[in-house]
């Protein structure tokens, strides 16, 4: 074991390696849920609908390297835009370490087990419908928080 800090407590985001950057995300399928925005007042909405390359039964992209081909709204995160995007779960691992805020011990960095994502009630799995079955005149109705 090493006596050495892990790299997320030590490093910003714009210092991360792809590899490290990428297993910030804790695979809890938050960021590929539908959002609704008031056009009034700009509220942001959650629905229980999944983006349509969403898979529902492992919560993760089923073309993550051409997903924003794919998906043109699929969000391009990066260190220079996190703090933008106050939408974000408050629970997702890029937003916490740009808030300066530490990793939850349900984390798959600090458990060793991508598991411990669905065990601590923070995955979307099981709960989301697919995009592709719900109409986009239908999607205010799968409204879950907002």
């Amino acid at each position: 074991m090493s006596d050495q800090p892990p790299f997320y407590e030590t490093k910003r985001l714009h210092e991360m390696t792809s590899h490290e950057w990428e297993s910030l995300c804790d695979g809890c399928g938050k960021c590929c849920v539908v959002l609704l925005q008031d056009e009034g007042d700009d509220t942001v909405y959650r629905t229980n609908v999944g983006c349509r390359l969403l898979d529902l039964k492992t919560v993760r992209c089923s073309d993550y390297e051409n997903r924003h081909a794919r998906v043109p709204s699929c969000v391009r995160l990066s260190a220079d835009n996190i703090g933008e995007l106050t939408w974000m779960p408050d629970t997702c691992a890029y937003r916490l370490l740009h808030e300066g805020k530490p990793l939850p011990a349900w984390h798959p960095l600090k458990t060793g087990d991508p598991g411990s994502v669905e065990r601590a009630g923070i995955s979307v799995k099981g709960g989301l419908v697919s995009e592709t079955e719900v109409a986009d005149e239908d999607l205010e109705d799968h409204i879950v928080e907002g």
